[in-house]
C-alpha cells in the first residue's frame, strides 16, 4: 500500500504535480438557476453524464459531486474510465453520500472555460452545491484511491481512539499507522494532512492513559510500522505548534524502508521521497554471497535516514537501464554508486572495496564531505570519429573539439530513441555535407544519454549548441527552426539569426510516471 502516500504528501510540502490545486476562493456560493423539474440525467457505468444544463441540477441534488472533464479522443481519459466507474461502484456499495459524474469537455466549452479546464482528464469535487470553488483532484488514478479520497472528504479522515484496545486494533490492521496524541490545538492540521495522505491510516486521541501507555509527555505524532525501527516519533513544538510541511516530510522519510529494492513499483516512491542523495548497492540476487551483503548494507543505513536513501538494484532483474545510466556492467556487481538526484552527479568508491557496514558508511561520509570527486560517463572515442561530414563526439574528446579556438563548432546533442532527433537527422547530415570544405566549421553530434559533460547538462533532445571560435569558451543555444536553410543562415551570420524564427519544442527525456498519481494530462 506504499505507492500512493508519498506523492500526495509531497503535494502538501509544496511540490507541484500534474494537477493544479483548484481555484482561489471566490466568495459565497452562486445561486443556482432553476432547472426543469423531472429532467432525467443519463448514466453510463454508474457515472452521471452531465452537460451545461444538467450540471446545475446535479449540484442541487447531490451534496458531494465529483465531476470528470474528459475528451473522447484523450488516451489518459480512456485509461482512467474503468477505474472511475469502479470507484463509483465501490462508493455505491457502501451507500456513501457522494456521486460521480463526467462532462465531455470539447462538447461543453462554456463549462471548461468556467472551471478553467486546461487539460484532460481534469477532476473537480463540488460540495454543498458550491459552484464557485470546487477542489481539484490530485490523487491516485486507481478506483480505491479515488474512492478513499472521497471518503475522507465526506466522512472522517482519522479514527478517534479512546482506549488501548482501539489503538492496538488499528495497528494490527495496517502496516503503517500515524496516530496523533494531542492535548493542545493541533488537531486541525493533523486532520488536513490525513485527508490527502491516502495510503496511510490515521488515528488521534486525547486520552491521558494512552499518553502514559506509549511513554509520551507532550503532543506527538507517532508513526507505528511493521518494519525496521517499528516506531518513529514527531514531537510537536509547543511554541510553534504542528507544522504541516515538517510533519509531511517526517512521514515521507520514515515511511520508507531503510533499504528499498529498485523496481517499477518502488521507483515512483524512491524519487517522490525528495531525499537528494541515493546510495545504490548493485547485487545479483541469484547469488547467496550477494544477498548476504544486504545485512551490512542495511546496518549502515540508520544514521543516514533522511539524508541518504539506501537502494538495492538487482542486476539479474530487468534493470539494464539503471546499469547503463551509471556506466556499469552486470559483471561488476557487487558495487556501490551514489548519486545526487538534484545535481545528477555520480560517485564511485576509490578502487574495489569490500561491502561491509563500515565501508558503506565511510563511502557515504566521504561523498557528503566532498572528499570524493564525481565521475562522468563517456564512450570510447571511435577511430573514425572525424572521417565523416558529421563528427562524432564523446565525453573524452568533447572539450578538445568544441572549445577549439580556431573552429566554429555546431553540436547536436541527441538521444538514440528521440523521434525529433531522427526527424532532423537528414537536415543535419545535409548541413555537414554543405560545410565539409570549410576548415573553420565543424558539424558534430554527441549521444547525450551515454556521455556526460563537466561544462553543462543536457535535459532535452535534440539540444543544439554553437561554440564560436575564440578564447572565450562562449556557448550559444540554438532555439530556431530545424532545417537546412535556417541552420545555414545561423552559421553564416556567426551564431545568430537576423530575425528570430519560431522555436520548435524539444523532445524531453522520458520520466517514469508514478503509478499512484493520475499522471499527465492531454492539453486542449
Amino acid at each position: 500500500m506504499d505507492n500512493q502516500l508519498l506523492p500526495v504528501l509531497l503535494l502538501l510540502l509544496g511540490v507541484s504535480g500534474s494537477w493544479g490545486q483548484g481555484e482561489e476562493p471566490g466568495g459565497p456560493s452562486e445561486v443556482l438557476p432553476e432547472e426543469p423539474t423531472g429532467e432525467e440525467v443519463p448514466k453510463e457505468d454508474g457515472i452521471l453524464v452531465l452537460n451545461h444544463r444538467t450540471l446545475s441540477l446535479a449540484l442541487q441534488e447531490h451534496s458531494a459531486l465529483m465531476v470528470e472533464f474528459y475528451a473522447p479522443w484523450c488516451g489518459h481519459c480512456k485509461e482512467l474510465a474503468p477505474e472511475y466507474s469502479k470507484a463509483a461502484a465501490l462508493l455505491a456499495a457502501e451507500s456513501a453520500v457522494v456521486t460521480l459524474a463526467k462532462v465531455d469537455g470539447p462538447a461543453e466549452p462554456e463549462l471548461t472555460k468556467e472551471f478553467e479546464v486546461v487539460g484532460y482528464p481534469t477532476l473537480k469535487f463540488f460540495q454543498n452545491g458550491n459552484r464557485t470553488n470546487p477542489e481539484e483532484y490530485a490523487g491516485p488514478k486507481t478506483a480505491e484511491g479515488i474512492a478513499e479520497w472521497l471518503r475522507r472528504r465526506v466522512g472522517p479522515s482519522a479514527t478517534h481512539l479512546e482506549d488501548e484496545e482501539g489503538v492496538q486494533a488499528l495497528m494490527a490492521k495496517w502496516d503503517m499507522v500515524a496516530i496523533g496524541f494531542f492535548q493542545e490545538e493541533d488537531m486541525a492540521t493533523f486532520l488536513t494532512l490525513a485527508k490527502d495522505a491516502l495510503d496511510m491510516t490515521f488515528g488521534f486521541t486525547d486520552q491521558p492513559q494512552l499518553f502514559e501507555k506509549f511513554g509520551l509527555t507532550k503532543d506527538t505524532v507517532v508513526l507505528f510500522k511493521k518494519f525496521d525501527e517499528g516506531r518513529a516519533d514527531f514531537p510537536v513544538d509547543k511554541e510553534t505548534g504542528l507544522d504541516l510541511g515538517d510533519l509531511s516530510r517526517f512521514l515521507v522519510i520514515h515511511s520508507m524502508h531503510l533499504v528499498t529494492e529498485f523496481n517499477s513499483q518502488t521507483s515512483p516512491k524512491i524519487f517522490a521521497a525528495k531525499i537528494l542523495n541515493h546510495l545504490l548497492l548493485f547485487v545479483n540476487q541469484t547469488l547467496d554471497q550477494h544477498r548476504e551483503l544486504l545485512t551490512d548494507f542495511r546496518e549502515a543505513a540508520p544514521p543516514f535516514r533522511g539524508q541518504v536513501l539506501f537502494v538495492m538494484v538487482d542486476v539479474a532483474a530487468d534493470n539494464s537501464h539503471v546499469l547503463n545510466y551509471f556506466g556499469l556492467k552486470a559483471e561488476e556487481a557487487p558495487t556501490l554508486r551514489l548519486i545526487n538526484v538534484e545535481t545528477t552527479k555520480k560517485y564511485a568508491p576509490t578502487g574495489v572495496i569490500p561491502i561491509t557496514a563500515a565501508s558503506v558508511a565511510a563511502f557515504c561520509q566521504a561523498v557528503l564531505h566532498g572528499e570524493i570527486k564525481h565521475y562522468l560517463l563517456s564512450q570510447e572515442i571511435p577511430p573514425d570519429w572525424d572521417q565523416g561530414p558529421v563528427k562524432t563526439l564523446v565525453g573524452k574528446n568533447f572539450e578538445q573539439v568544441a572549445f577549439d579556438e580556431t573552429k566554429n563548432v555546431f553540436v547536436k546533442f541527441y538521444a538514440p530513441w528521440c523521434s525529433h532527433c531522427k526527424e532532423m537527422a537528414p537536415a543535419w547530415e545535409a548541413l555537414a555535407e554543405k560545410y565539409k570544405d570549410h576548415e573553420d566549421i565543424v558539424i558534430a553530434e554527441l549521444d547525450a544519454t551515454a556521455n556526460e559533460l563537466e561544462a553543462f547538462s543536457v535535459h532535452g533532445y535534440p539540444t543544439l549548441k554553437f561554440f564560436p571560435a575564440g578564447p572565450d569558451r562562449k556557448v550559444i543555444d540554438y532555439k530556431s527552426t530545424r532545417d537546412l536553410e535556417t541552420f545555414s543562415k545561423f552559421l553564416d551570420s556567426g551564431g545568430h539569426l537576423p530575425e528570430e524564427e519560431p522555436k520548435e519544442p524539444a523532445d524531453s527525456a522520458p520520466e517514469e510516471q508514478a503509478n499512484s498519481t493520475l499522471g499527465p494530462k492531454e492539453e486542449l
